[in-house]
């Protein structure tokens, strides 16, 4: 699809904290349009933990939005998922590059996810 720039070639802020403040913090600065997102995926995950007495849907909350903010802090990342998200969208899905575009948007979450630690 396209180009990979280097590592923090265009990080917009600092990796944050893998918390409910931290990351509503930074997504406020990388993404302000998501936060309404955020909150009411937390509240779910929330009321998930308290109805299954676990804290698992808590921590995938977490996890997730970790994923969110560091893929929107780095403008080559979202650029590459807005191009391929596009391509995903736009092509038939017997377009070999609409397959490739999909690949794409699996090897930034997944890059995404391995950043983050989780």
């Amino acid at each position: 699809m396209t180009t990979r720039p280097g590592p923090h070639e265009a990080e917009l802020i600092a990796r944050p904290g893998r918390t409910p403040d931290a990351l509503r913090m930074a997504l406020a600065q990388v993404a302000p349009h998501r936060l309404a997102e955020m909150e009411r995926q937390k509240n779910e995950a929330i009321a998930l933990s308290v109805e299954s007495g676990s804290i698992e849907p808590l921590r995938g909350f977490l996890a997730a939005w970790a994923v969110h903010v560091e893929i929107a802090r780095d403008l080559g990342t979202a650029a590459r998922l807005r191009s391929a998200e596009h391509a995903a969208q736009t092509l038939d899905r017997d377009d070999p590059l609409w397959r490739e575009a999909t690949a794409e948007i699996r090897a930034i979450f997944d890059e995404a996810r391995a950043a983050v630690g989780g």
